[in-house]
């Protein structure tokens, strides 16, 4: 990573204040677009509004500005962060984790019950694919030389996000890590991919198609994505080492493979990641003191 003086490290955490701003605004704005207030419309905005980092809705801004193309990619972002609140929802109901808190407030479940839960998940990911075809509309109004591409793009990242999201992905995660067998280093690999990862490879193909990145270099940038959510994973359980072994949970790659041998995969991945960066020239400075905050926080 770079290490920055007072005057870089000033400038890149402004541009994230920025687009912090600018996703908060989007999102007020948005729960105005999904219809009439009622109970349902409530559950979807208490959701959107509680105070997370947004890390993941800014990788798709900052991957899309480091192409330098100038493209709006405002609802793709708004599309991972709904993607992402619906998985939380799900996640935290008696039936899944049975979590009481989300982000220092009652979850959802908790606050409106959980038929109405269910319901605001359902809501906020069919309102995530209305939001990557809203942004497929503004490539093709952009006009010459993206105009051309917005069909494609369109396609590319239907596929990304329902792959991703689909039994091949984030639901099967939720699964394996609900039902775990007896923990092997390729299961756990597998777990991470598909309850961690894959929402990072779809911000990352997402940043990138709505960006104007070179379809070519798609296989790369899921290649990054892939260890940086890998990373993310690790960190967050060498920091939940000890709790997990307390609590019989045996999803921790840390406490499958000690602390020492879990810090040393850690930095392999963050290695290989910042090598893929490099060379698909996104590395801006806003991009990489992101990363630095992602891998601190752990999890969000």
């Amino acid at each position: 990573m770079i290490i920055a003086g007072p005057k870089m490290g000033a400038s890149r955490n402004f541009r994230l204040l920025f687009w912090r701003d600018q996703i908060e605004q989007e999102l007020a704005k948005s729960v105005g677009e999904m219809g009439e207030k009622n109970k349902l419309r409530d559950a979807c905005e208490y959701s959107l509004r509680a105070k997370g980092k947004r890390l993941r809705p800014l990788l798709v801004l900052l991957i899309g500005e480091a192409l330098g193309h100038g493209l709006d990619v405002m609802d793709a972002a708004l599309s991972v962060e709904f993607f992402h609140n619906a998985s939380l929802i799900v996640d935290d109901l008696p039936a899944m984790d049975d979590a009481q808190l989300r982000r220092g407030q009652p979850a959802v479940h908790r606050v409106f019950g959980e038929s109405i839960a269910l319901l605001a998940s359902y809501a906020l990911i069919t309102a995530a694919f209305e939001r990557l075809q809203r942004n497929c509309v503004k490539m093709r109004e952009s006009g010459a030389p993206f105009a051309s591409r917005s069909d494609r793009v369109c396609v590319l990242a239907l596929e990304s996000t329902s792959v991703c999201a689909g039994i091949l992905g984030a639901t099967s995660g939720q699964f394996f890590d609900m039902f775990p067998g007896q923990p092997t280093l390729d299961g756990l690999r597998e777990l991470i991919y598909k309850k961690t990862v894959t929402l990072f490879e779809v911000c990352f193909v997402l940043g990138w198609l709505y960006g104007g990145g070179e379809f070519e270099k798609l296989p790369m940038v899921k290649s990054a994505a892939y260890h940086l959510g890998f990373a993310f994973q690790v960190a967050d359980d060498l920091k939940d080492c000890e709790m997990d072994q307390r609590l019989g949970r045996k999803g921790n790659i840390a406490h499958f493979l000690g602390r020492p041998r879990a810090a040393a995969l850690f930095q392999e991945e963050l290695q290989l990641f910042q090598e893929k960066l490099q060379r698909l020239e996104i590395a801006t400075p806003s991009f990489e003191r992101l990363v630095e905050s992602l891998l601190k926080a752990g999890a969000v």
